[in-house]
């Protein structure tokens, strides 16, 4: 599981909204005053990352307080099968057609190079359209929902 700590900044009906620093690898790399990767990460000011999410007292059994930490957690499983359908299905798409637009040019079928390569930016448009609909799909969109794990601490207990 991909996880992270964020501060609960509100709670209401059912759903709170955490805030999470985003962080920057390039600050603990031994380049990084010299890596152009480096100097944007130092002259874009850290950002915070807000998402508003479910949460249930009765599942979890801990109510939660304004300020308090909690980690959030995304399964890696989800997101890396997402990532290949995003990925791979419009490569599929572009490759495929474009062998079948080159054998359909070599059989003569078609009068000219062009039409083929036409056939393989198809072919990837519409690898990336189904990438995009499977996405969407309920599963998958609920799948890549983060979801508070656990319960670290509250103002009143301190840190």
């Amino acid at each position: 599981m991909i996880k992270e700590q964020a501060t609960i900044t509100a709670i209401e009906n059912g759903q709170v909204t955490v805030t999470s620093q985003i962080k920057s690898t390039c600050s603990g790399c031994a380049q990084v005053d010299s890596c152009g990767s480096g100097q944007i990460a130092k002259a874009l000011p850290q950002r915070k990352l807000m998402l508003t999410l479910p949460y249930d007292v009765t599942t979890h059994g801990t109510s939660l307080k304004l300020g308090g930490d909690v980690v959030i957690a995304l399964p890696e499983k989800h997101l890396l099968s997402s990532s290949g359908q995003v990925y791979l299905l419009p490569i599929f798409g572009l490759i495929s057609f474009s062998a079948v637009g080159q054998w359909l040019f070599n059989q003569q079928i078609l009068p000219h190079e062009l039409i083929a390569l036409g056939f393989g930016l198809t072919g990837g448009y519409l690898g990336y359209r189904l990438a995009k609909f499977k996405q969407k799909q309920g599963e998958q969109s609920e799948n890549l929902q983060p979801r508070i794990i656990e319960v670290l601490s509250s103002p009143s207990q301190g840190k």
